[in-house]
This record gives C-alpha cells, sequence and structure tokens, in this order.
C-alpha cells in the first residue's frame, strides 16, 4: 500500500489572511487557523486547547479567496502537510511545517463579506456549488 498525506480541519482564521505573489507573478496567501478541542476532565471541570495550524493557499484559489479569508470566518481546510526548508540570516538552516491547501469550504461564521458557503478547487481555482451549512449533529467526532 501507498502512503497517505491529508489533512482536513475545520476552524476559525486567528488574522485575515496575508497575500504576496512570487517573483514571476503567483499569488501566495498565509494565515493561521485555530482549531479548538473540548472535554471534561476528571473532575468534571470543561477544559479547552486551541491548535493553531500554519495554512498556504497558492494561485487563483490565493487570489479569489483573498476577501474572504478574514479573522474569525469559520472554513474547512482540505490539504496536505509539507515541510520547508531555508536558512536564516545567520545561515542556519530552518524549518516550517504547513499545511498546503488543495480545497477550501468558505462555511460562514464571523468575518468576511457575503458570510456565504462554497467551495474553491485549488487545481482549477473554479468555485463549486454551496454545500449545506454543517451543524454540531453533522460532524461524526
Amino acid at each position: 500500500m501507498g502512503s497517505v498525506n491529508k489533512v482536513f480541519l475545520i476552524g476559525n482564521l486567528g488574522r485575515d489572511a496575508e497575500q504576496r505573489h512570487t517573483a514571476n507573478g503567483t499569488a501566495v496567501s498565509n494565515f493561521s487557523l485555530a482549531t479548538t478541542d473540548m472535554w471534561t476532565d476528571k473532575s468534571g471541570q470543561r477544559q479547552e486547547r486551541t491548535e493553531w495550524h500554519r495554512v498556504v493557499v497558492w494561485d487563483r484559489q490565493a487570489e479569489s479567496l483573498q476577501p474572504y479569508l478574514t479573522k474569525g470566518k469559520q472554513i474547512c481546510v482540505e490539504g496536505r502537510l509539507q515541510t520547508r526548508e531555508w536558512n536564516d540570516r545567520d545561515g542556519n538552516k530552518r524549518y516550517t511545517t504547513e499545511i498546503r491547501a488543495d480545497r477550501i469550504t468558505l462555511l460562514g461564521g464571523r468575518g468576511g463579506p457575503g458570510g456565504g458557503a462554497g467551495r474553491h478547487d485549488a487545481a482549477t481555482g473554479e468555485a463549486e456549488a454551496a454545500p449545506p451549512e454543517l451543524t454540531e449533529d453533522d460532524i461524526p467526532f
């Protein structure tokens, strides 16, 4: 069997996405996505832990989603883990692992113009019909 590198996250943007362009003009947007786990501990106290995920979106998808990737916006990210390496100012090798988004679905929630749902495919840059809004009952975990 081959290997699988697949990430599926539903969370909220911690700040507006930052967009820039590469030397050849390709758009790239970066943002942080927060996911929060909640549970009840052994003493009956409700606990919460937030994880922050660095996400990168490329090309036409980065351009078309930029106005909607705003602080607080709830989205679903489908993609894969990717590790990059570079040398810092002192010549030391540095690494970062991020999620390279293949698809982003706008789920509504806080932030952003429009507030509607829709899916954008990274491979084609095209929008698909909006899926129905998710509720807590729809999420299997």
